[in-house]
């Protein structure tokens, strides 16, 4: 049985980022296709947990995963369209923290 680690420490890139003023967009890149696997393999970052943690639409939720770059990406609409009133993160960069204490088993 391995050990938990928060994907946080198991992932080399977490980050988050407009796609345009009316989508976020977030990467997953891992150092080796071993952490990927034991990523994609735990089966807990999934539209769903995105869904869920983001409170958006399943539906709405594009999520892949890339074996050949190690890497698992999603994107979904922005509740707010960018600069709108009420906007709290301009550049969405700051909306991929809840994805570092994901606790991988």
């Amino acid at each position: 049985m391995r050990t938990p680690v928060l994907l946080g420490e198991l992932a080399k890139l977490v980050r988050s980022k407009n796609a345009g003023p009316f989508w976020i967009t977030f990467d997953i890149m891992f150092a080796d296709d071993a952490d990927f696997k034991r990523v994609v393999c735990a089966n807990i970052l999934t539209k769903s947990w995105v869904a869920k943690t983001y409170q958006v639409q399943e539906d709405s939720v594009i999520f892949v995963e890339i074996a050949a770059a190690s890497a698992i990406k999603f994107s979904f609409p922005r509740p707010r369209i960018q600069g709108d009133p009420g906007e709290t993160d301009m550049y969405s960069g700051q909306q991929y923290a809840p994805l570092l204490d994901l606790e991988v088993g």
